[in-house]
């Protein structure tokens, strides 16, 4: 089951990734199951963003094969 931020004033999509997934990189998976706020960079207080399950990145499935 996917979880629920409520923004705070200021938020942005990199921010929230950063609190909820601990890393940035994960701004594209909030970006897919929220595309009905796609085009908002800077968001107003309280607005719910679902936060998917995402499977966390490990430094060798970012890597290129040859650096694995």
């Amino acid at each position: 089951m996917p979880k629920v931020y409520y923004t705070i004033q200021g938020d942005e999509w990199d921010i929230i990734a950063k609190k909820v997934y601990g890393s940035e990189e994960y701004l594209t998976d909030l970006l897919k199951a929220n595309q009905q706020y796609s085009d908002i960079v800077e968001f107003s207080a309280g607005v719910e963003i679902i936060c998917p399950e995402v499977e966390k990145k490990t430094l060798a499935s970012i890597l290129p094969p040859w650096k694995r």
